[in-house]
């Protein structure tokens, strides 16, 4: 079986039709010991990559950039992972963490995935490179899969049908990854001006005020003139947005949970 590194080969080999990489993500692949430059292992070349991502960004990692960190050439890395995007799949998976603890007894579906979509949001903020991996398939590894139980664990309870929970987990983590990103496309925008972010959306407001003709857009000339743009969020509640959307997504997960029938706590622990 694979050692703590992880090391495999580039192949697929096995049922699982998983390449050889993300299998020894699974521990399913032998130590490979012939041919193996010392010292390089599957786990040096995600962490240094992971390296790359963070202090660099997501479109700095390429094979090339991270052999010449390791001190290797290009091919020596291909021994190891087939392609980029395997190296990003396995990069996510060093980063993502366990989910959240299983809820307690009679906890209520609503805290329970409440919990899971701000952890997941957590660990979107520490690697916001992270948000640029595109998604090109269903869950692969352990520690995404164990994410997915930790949903559906979630939502025991609800009287969801097995395609209705999907969904929902589905919905929840397209909202944390959408908030996410935007957020950190704003920072990043705010950042570049200079200038604090009360400064430059006051500003915007002032510009499309002056553009916005208030016949052709009679809405936004109203909201421009209530003073909302010029309003920061209040120092208690930096998560004010994120808070807002993730209560009304829950809201229209918890109209199709009263439709099912469903108990208000996970695992059948009715707490209402």
């Amino acid at each position: 079986m694979t050692d703590e590194n992880g090391d495999g080969d580039g192949d697929s080999v096995g049922d699982t039709g998983l390449p050889a990489s993300i299998e020894a993500a699974w521990g399913l692949r032998e130590r490979p010991t012939k041919g193996r430059k010392p010292g390089l292992t599957l786990k040096r070349i995600v962490d240094t990559a992971v390296t790359v991502a963070t202090t660099e960004g997501l479109p700095a990692v390429s094979m090339g950039r991270i052999a010449k960190k390791l001190g290797v050439s290009p091919m020596s890395l291909y021994r190891y992972v087939a392609a980029k995007d395997e190296l990003y799949v396995l990069m996510q998976e060093a980063i993502i963490g366990d989910p959240p603890a299983p809820p307690a007894p009679g906890t209520d579906w609503r805290t329970a995935m409440a919990e899971w979509a701000w952890a997941m949001r957590r660990i979107f903020y520490e690697n916001l490179w992270a948000l640029r991996i595109p998604v090109s398939s269903p869950p692969a590894t352990p520690r995404m899969v164990a994410w997915w139980e930790s949903g559906l664990v979630a939502l025991e309870g609800t009287r969801l049908d097995w395609g209705e929970k999907l969904s929902v987990i589905l919905m929840v983590n397209g909202y944390v990854r959408h908030e996410a990103t935007l957020m950190a496309d704003l920072a990043a925008a705010v950042t570049a001006s200079g200038r604090p972010a009360d400064v430059v959306l006051a500003g915007y407001g002032r510009t499309i005020q002056k553009l916005a003709d208030p016949a052709r857009y009679p809405s936004v000339a109203e909201m421009l003139a209530s003073g909302v743009m010029e309003i920061p969020d209040e120092p208690e509640s930096p998560d004010h947005e994120f808070t807002f959307g993730l209560e009304r997504v829950l809201d229209g997960i918890e109209v199709l949970v009263r439709e099912r029938g469903g108990d208000s706590g996970v695992g059948g622990a009715d707490t209402a």
